[in-house]
């Protein structure tokens, strides 16, 4: 069962909530960073940022120290403002393209990521976990949450709806053209309704946020180790999530771009592949697949469709039946070389949002050699990965909506 609790979220004030709200600070390049803070006061980025006052590179547990500074003199300030109730918050994003994501912003349980109630699907790197768990540990506060997804609930959306025919307390739109808005729920009986339904799921799946989940079961498990009077109701045994029904979360695909053929000629590379795909030369137009265990490549000018010799490959988990896996056993690592998925320099990711016509711009431009596409992952191949207790390769979902930080903050 599901634990949610409702929490008194740190907010930016109606007026200003538009130019507080922040992408992440890693999404942004150093001449967009200081654009955005050179002409707004208020943006989030000024307390991730901390060093831009002094005009200094500050790194390190330093850095940490003067986050937590500012962020207090964004409270001092009347920036930020705590809610005097617990409360959920209802949370609706309409980006650009008219696709739409209503959930509730909570806090959830790092117990619950503990006895996997909350599922994950991707790894995580132990040395980035430990950092971001300090970074947590010294500033005290989430200001992103962590994306959740859950089995389709008709009482819990009923109230969505509802809650959302009332005036939102807030209502902005960023530079991307996605709009934001959002309903404090703080009624007592709404909140019981709701973690009632929510106690009555055995699981729910990290979407997108592994890292972030990871470090916060860190800080809770430092912090109840440390504290002989630990009772189970401090704040940091929760951590804060964004939760949205499956059947809004969106997935997109990941595409690979491959710098060099592993020293190989065009012609000894296609033959490698025969061994496993039936290959057509599909000429100058751009090529997308249209089923799993199919792949388009772009090589020297032109587009290819790979199409799996299935007698040629075994699918016995779920996870071999991930195109992204399938791609790394059959291509990527005995073909060219490429085993470190994270790490390795010579591959690059393009979201599949972006059309395969990047992928040929990439090529044709020299920087790569080839390029590969392919069917986005599906929710039920996500939950069945996670259920399995696997995890799925790097970069093998771009999934939608893409959070903002600074809109609620969760104190602990």
């Amino acid at each position: 069962m599901a634990k949610v609790i409702p929490f008194k979220a740190v907010r930016p004030t109606r007026a200003i909530v538009g130019l507080v709200a922040a992408r992440p600070y890693q999404s942004y390049t150093v001449d967009e960073r200081e654009s955005r803070m050179d002409y707004n006061p208020f943006s989030f980025l000024h307390i991730v940022n901390p060093g831009y006052k002094y005009d200094q590179v500050i790194t390190g547990e330093d850095r940490y120290k003067l986050v937590k500074n500012r962020y207090l003199e964004f409270k001092e300030d009347g920036i930020f403002v705590q809610d005097k109730k617990p409360s959920f918050y209802v949370y609706k994003i309409v980006n650009r393209h008219g696709q739409k994501f209503s959930g509730i912003i909570a806090a959830t349980s790092a117990e619950d990521y503990e006895n996997d109630v909350i599922k994950k699907h991707e790894d995580t790197l132990a040395k980035r976990e430990e950092t971001f768990k300090t970074y947590l540990k010294t500033v005290g506060f989430n200001a992103e949450p962590v994306l959740l997804t859950y089995p389709d609930n008709a009482i819990i959306s009923e109230i969505i709806k509802e809650t959302q025919k009332s005036y939102a307390e807030f209502e902005f739109t960023m530079t991307y053209r996605d709009t934001h808005y959002l309903w404090k729920l703080d009624d007592e009986n709404t909140i019981a309704v709701i973690q009632k339904e929510f106690e009555k799921m055995n699981t729910i799946y990290i979407a997108d946020g592994h890292h972030r989940s990871a470090s916060s079961y860190l800080l809770y498990a430092d912090e109840k180790a440390n504290n002989p009077n630990h009772n189970g109701s401090e704040a940091y045994n929760f951590f804060m999530s964004y939760l949205i029904p499956e059947s809004e979360l969106v997935i997109h695909e990941f595409n690979r771009l491959v710098k060099d053929l592993n020293g190989l000629s065009k012609e000894e590379f296609l033959i490698q592949l025969d061994a496993l795909y039936r290959i057509e030369n599909r000429g100058i137009m751009p090529y997308s697949p249209s089923k799993p265990h199919h792949f388009s490549m772009y090589l020297d000018g032109e587009f290819y469709s790979l199409y799996l010799r299935k007698t040629s490959y075994e699918f016995n988990t779920a996870l071999d039946q991930l195109d992204a896996q399938l791609l790394y056993e059959t291509i990527l690592q005995p073909v060219l070389g490429i085993h470190d998925l994270r790490n390795d320099n010579r591959i690059e990711y393009v979201n599949g949002r972006h059309e395969m016509i990047t992928i040929k711009s990439s090529v044709d431009s020299g920087e790569f050699m080839v390029g590969f596409g392919m069917c986005p992952t599906t929710v039920e191949q996500m939950k069945q990965i996670a259920d399995e207790g696997l995890k799925m390769p790097p970069k093998s979902t771009y999934i939608l909506p893409k959070l903002r930080s600074g809109i609620t903050v969760y104190e602990f």
